[in-house]
This record gives C-alpha cells, sequence and structure tokens, in this order.
C-alpha cells in the first residue's frame, strides 16, 4: 500500500522500484489523497493489472494509508506493507516481509536514506546514526511506557512496515489522521503492544527513504518535528 500527495515529479523511481521485486506475487493499493499534479495518472499509465488506485480526500497521510489497507483486506489480503511514494524499496522488499511476516505479526524494517537525493555520505550516515538514537529514546519515552503493553517499544516508519491483516483490524489500524497531528506509524505500533508481543524491528525489510525534509529543516529539526512535532514548521508537505 502506498499513500501518494502530489508526488509526480519523483514517483516513477518508486513504481520501477516496486515493478524490480523479485517476488511479484503482490498487489498494490495507491491511495490519491487529494493530489493535483496528476500523479494518479502517472500510475495509471504503467498499466500494471495488479495496481489499484483509489481515492482518499481526506486530508492525512493516517487516513490515506487506512483507506488503502482496509481496501487491501476487503479484497482479501492477509499480509499487508506499507511504503510511502517518495520511497525505493529494495528489490528484496515484498519476499522479505512476506517471509517475516511468516512468524511475525508486526514487522518494522530498515530505513536507510536514498542515495540519489544529493545528500552527503557523511549526512547520510549521520542521518542514520540519528534514526538509532531515535529508537533508544523511544525505549525511554514515557509514552511509551505502560504495563499493559506486552513487548518493549519498536520503531517501525510508516514507509516500512508489514502487519497481518487480522492483527491490523484487531488494532484498529492507523488512526486516521493529518500528518501534523499524530505520527499515525507510532500509534498503530502502540496499539498493536497493547494485544500481542509477537513483533520485531527486522534489518532485511530495507526501503531507502527520502531525505527531503532533512534537506529542507536540517537534522535538529527534522528530529523535533518526529519527536511529538516539538518543531512546527509552516510547510509540512516538503515537495
Amino acid at each position: 500500500m502506498v499513500p501518494v500527495y502530489n508526488e509526480a515529479a519523483g514517483i516513477a523511481a518508486t513504481l520501477d522500484a516496486l515493478e524490480a521485486q523479485t517476488d511479484g506475487d503482490f498487489d498494490v493499493w495507491f491511495v490519491d489523497n487529494g493530489s493535483t499534479d496528476g500523479s494518479a495518472a502517472i500510475i495509471a499509465a504503467r498499466g500494471r493489472a495488479r495496481w489499484h488506485i483509489v481515492h482518499e480526500p481526506q486530508k492525512g497521510t493516517g487516513a490515506a494509508a487506512d483507506t488503502g489497507m482496509r481496501a487491501a483486506i476487503a479484497a482479501g489480503a492477509t499480509l499487508l506493507a506499507r511504503t510511502d511514494a517518495d520511497c525505493l524499496p529494495r528489490a528484496d522488499w515484498t519476499a522479505a516481509v512476506r517471509r517475516s511476516l511468516g512468524t511475525l505479526g508486526l514487522v518494522g524494517g530498515e530505513l536507510v536514506p536514498r542515495h540519489d537525493e544529493g545528500l552527503p555520505l557523511r549526512r547520510r550516515v549521520l542521518l542514520r546514526a540519528a534514526v538509532e538514537l531515535a529508537e533508544a529514546f523511544g525505549r525511554i519515552r514515557p509514552g511509551n511506557r505502560d504495563p499493559e503493553y506486552r513487548g518493549p517499544y519498536m520503531m517501525a516508519a510508516g514507509c516500512n512496515v508489514g502487519i497481518r491483516a487480522d492483527l491490523y483490524v484487531a488494532a484498529g489500524g492507523f488512526p486516521r489522521t493529518a500528518i501534523e497531528d499524530l505520527h499515525e506509524d507510532r500509534a498503530l505500533v502502540n496499539a498493536v503492544r497493547r494485544l500481542t508481543g509477537n513483533y520485531a524491528r527486522r534489518r532485511d525489510v530495507v526501503v531507502y527513504g527520502s531525505s527531503r525534509r532533512v534537506s529542507a529543516w536540517g537534522l535538529k529539526n527534522t528530529l523535533l518535528w518526529y519527536k511529538d512535532h516539538a518543531y512546527k514548521p509552516e510547510h509540512v508537505d516538503i515537495r
């Protein structure tokens, strides 16, 4: 499942990455979240029989992601995965997600900065280190600690997460919120943690994520944004 908002300028690379998957036995639900730049037409022009485009007018990655997940479930999907329209899943991504969900209910994959956006190697290394630090902080963050949780905190970025369909429904799915209001991926993980301890981070589930927020806001502000929106930019949708 891939939420999409005004990604016409760069979505071709994401579509190429999906077409290049070594395990091609999957359907994709693209959720057009009110794009005004013809993003949906670019997807449709690929003519892939198992690619589906649905529309969600309610603004927000949470609403778009939930619409896509539930569309897939309604069509009979039992294993679900999400990436984003500015990300490049590694060629073995679908295979790794399928393998992981053979034993796990929820998997959070490895998020690596893209190499094609002009970010220097030093900054990419620093960004990966910052993500590891953020996950470590998440384990001690008061909001992620509760006796009702059945396992430790786990970071599962929305652009690289897999979950079994029955667990997605039981957990209530991604909250249908705007990105400014709530980090829907963290909310889903914590909802799952109240139900089961059968989840894990998997380093072999790899997505190359966009660094455009870091380029626009700087590393410090980007980390503050992901820390409960401590940084509040004027424009959230960086394109």
